[in-house]
């Protein structure tokens, strides 16, 4: 064994490969290569091909949209059964009190998150192509949905047409009216989000979530976060304020609590502290314990059943004025339309809601995908929650998506399929229709508790603060805007705010990307930064340029500035000192002349009249005016020889070539051919030879379009490598140092 590895080490250092061929330029290369015929399709062609359908398309088609069509004839009953039915009951067990306690948080009744959690699950099954994730309410969801609902029909409502002069009626009716005005905001909303997410699939936009970035999407929830956090205040300490939404909505929340916090209900804290300590022990334990327990302990529903039955056995909402969840109506309601005059006001909202719901649920999807080796198409999924959001409504349910907890309970747990979702909807709907109704004495402060507590992983996210300050710095300033953004702008307007600035980070590193000068390393075609690394050698004579950045109008300026002070070739410096020596050398050939001049009038002055007319008579023929000038000055200045001329221009470089890495270039501007044009015809001009090396086939095309090439650029200046690109400068700069030898 140890000797074959030997071997394999030896042949790892002693391969070589040896490569002969002629230095190609893109001129000699496309000479060589024979195209491919193509016949472009007309548009009538595409538009029939794409609606030609057979039996195979078609049976295609409807696996993508259904595709529970394709894995349920193939469920291996035996393997699977078993585990989908023990994850679909612990994610069931977990669905029931989080759809109440995100109900809280829509600002609608709590027997709404209960449809929320079972028509959408169910109808997951279906469509969805992940099938670990856990579909239903989720608290950054729900807290937007009810920011939008308050938003819309805020507290201070006040009953219309009621006459009852019975104070408490009357509030209790304004409370009616307002919550189911809510209802209808949410519902709508709901249906909009499934609506945008339906287009979105059909239309083939998944990649829409790849503008939410990882930083962005951390940053966000964690201020989402907060907004929870703060939300629940009122509800643990049982005390009555207002619900704030849009900017500054958390300081005006915090602001409403501290002011009330004498009027704290001291029963109510005490079960909702109870409960929280009860809650972090059962997760820790899941936690430590996890190899060991066979399912995880659901000390959610052992909380709600256990502050249920203190709730009812104290009778806690009128010994102690507690509030507690109220009444949950029996059986499904009938369907109905949303209302959809509603939808100009909450358009945008649903947007935010459409897209962060997806990201949030096709990230998951992806994780689990990865993890068990399949494959999850982020179109249909855009479909499936589409789906799911908008038939849901016509069901009262608001917008949903993955739950982050509960899917990690679904895969820890044995999920193999979809099948477990589907268990976990049908143990909804058991209360929902059968025993809802034992659950009106929960007091609300215990929901409240929950709600915290699934909020400590997102509020571990305050540690990428400390990771991106050693990985990258743009990340972490992404992460800020979008935690301070949605913190203090709410979400909607927060979640647009950090798209935008991680839209103008992606401009600022192209606009300012890193600029390098490429050296070979010594007997190799391979070059890499002579600033790295020490074993890298630079040709004399030649310099290679190299931006990590495509060439277009943001970055041509920058990218024209950087090759100059990189390279200390500046053309147009150059030629303006050159003018200057010129100018200053033919001011002292004039001024010798003039003392020339003199000097032979002294002579003439003192010589007799007929040698006088004869010496002035042969300065007129020399020394006449022509065109304004001299023509001996111009005569003397034209003679200056080259070598003369380095008396009064000092040579900043020896370069006679340089190459231009075209590697990281994808695209390429009109801004940026004329860019490229005026370098090549400015360092001409100063004598040095422009190339560009390693030009990809699209940019190619694209310079071809551009009418880049012409007489003077012509692609011999382009060639396949930098290694052809040295090899060609090396030959031109020996030729021409031969030829000085010569002369």
């Amino acid at each position: 064994m140890e000797h074959a590895q030997e071997h394999e080490a030896c042949l790892e250092q002693t391969q070589r490969y040896c490569v002969e061929r002629p230095i190609y330029n893109q001129e000699l290369l496309q000479g060589q290569l024979h195209r491919r015929e193509r016949t472009p399709q007309t548009l009538r062609q595409k538009i029939a091909h794409s609606c030609r359908c057979s039996s195979k398309k078609a049976k295609s088609h409807l696996y993508s949209f259904l595709p529970i069509l394709k894995w349920l004839p193939r469920y291996p009953v035996k393997e699977y059964l078993l585990g989908d039915i023990i994850s679909g009951i612990s994610t069931g067990v977990m669905q029931l009190p989080q759809g109440l306690a995100y109900a809280l948080l829509a600002a609608v009744p709590p027997v709404f998150g209960l449809y929320s959690s079972f028509y959408p699950v169910f109808l997951y099954t279906f469509f969805g192509t992940s099938k670990h994730i856990s579909i239903g309410t989720f608290a950054v969801i729900s807290m937007m949905v009810g920011g939008v609902a308050v938003r819309q029909v805020p507290d201070e409502i006040i009953s219309v047409g009621y006459n009852s002069t019975n104070v408490t009626d009357s509030l209790e009716y304004s409370a009616y009216i307002r919550d189911a005005r809510r209802v209808q905001v949410a519902v709508t909303l709901a249906f909009l989000s499934g609506i945008i997410q339906l287009c979105l699939g059909l239309l083939r936009f998944g990649f829409v979530a790849i503008y939410l970035t990882e930083p962005l999407v951390r940053g966000f929830t964690t201020a989402a976060a907060v907004h929870v956090f703060t939300s629940q205040l009122k509800y643990l300490l049982g005390i009555k304020t207002n619900r704030y939404s849009g900017p500054l909505s958390v300081v005006y929340s915090i602001a409403a609590v501290l002011s009330k916090i004498t009027t704290t209900n001291i029963a109510a804290l005490i079960v909702g502290l109870t409960c929280i300590v009860l809650l972090l022990i059962g997760k820790e334990i899941n936690l430590r314990f996890k190899k060991k327990l066979p399912v995880p302990i659901p000390m959610e529903i052992i909380v709600v059943i256990i502050g249920t039955g203190v709730s009812a056995g104290m009778n806690l909402s009128e010994s102690y004025r507690v509030d507690v969840v109220g009444t949950i109506p029996q059986g499904l309601r009938p369907p109905a339309v949303p209302e959809i005059q509603l939808i100009p006001a909450i358009f945008v909202d649903a947007i935010a809601i459409a897209i962060v719901g997806f990201s949030m649920a096709v990230s998951m999807a992806k994780i689990f995908a990865l993890k068990h080796g399949y494959t999850i198409d982020g179109n249909q999924e855009l479909i499936a929650l589409g789906i799911c959001n908008s038939v849901g409504s016509f069901f009262q349910s608001f917008s949903i998506t993955c739950s982050m907890s509960r899917s990690l309970v679904q895969e820890s747990t044995g999920g193999k399929t979809q099948i477990a979702g589907a268990l976990s909807s049908i143990m909804v709907l058991l209360v929902i229709v059968a025993i809802g109704y034992l659950f009106e004495p929960l007091p609300q402060t215990v929901l409240a508790a929950i709600v915290m507590v699934n909020l400590k992983g997102m509020f571990k996210q305050f540690g990428d603060i400390a990771h991106f300050w050693r990985t990258s710095k743009i990340e972490l300033a992404i992460w800020v805007v979008a935690f301070v953004a949605s913190l203090f702008l709410g979400l909607d307007y927060g979640l647009l705010t950090a798209v935008a600035f991680a839209v103008i980070t992606v401009i600022y590193r192209t606009q300012s990307p890193q600029y390098r000068i490429l050296g070979q390393i010594p007997d190799t075609d391979i070059y890499c930064d002579v600033e790295e690394y020490e074993e890298v050698k630079e040709y004399p004579g030649i310099k290679i340029f190299q931006a990590n950045a495509s060439l277009y109008f943001a970055n041509s300026e920058s990218y024209t500035s950087a090759l100059k002070k990189k390279t200390g070739v500046d053309p147009c410096a150059i030629l303006a000192a050159r003018r200057k020596a010129q100018k200053r050398h033919a001011r002292e050939i004039k001024a010798a002349n003039q003392l020339r001049k003199q000097a032979v009038l002294k002579l003439v002055n003192s010589s007799t009249n007929d040698v006088e007319a004869s010496v002035k008579h042969e300065i007129a023929n020399d020394e006449l005016p022509v065109n304004g000038k001299f023509a001996s000055a111009d005569a003397s200045a034209q003679d200056v020889s080259p070598d003369e001329h380095e008396h009064f221009v000092e040579p900043k470089t020896n370069i006679h070539s340089l190459i231009l890495d075209f590697t990281p270039v994808n695209f390429v501007d009109s801004v940026g051919a004329k860019t490229l044009k005026s370098i090549i015809k400015e360092y001409k001009e100063v004598g040095v030879c422009v190339c560009i090396a390693s030009c990809s086939g699209p940019v190619m095309n694209e310079l071809t379009r551009l009418n880049f090439f012409d007489n003077t650029v012509t692609r011999e200046l382009l060639f396949h490598s930098i290694h052809d690109a040295v090899l060609a400068c090396r030959g031109k700069g020996g030729s021409a140092s031969q030829t000085d030898c010569d002369l």
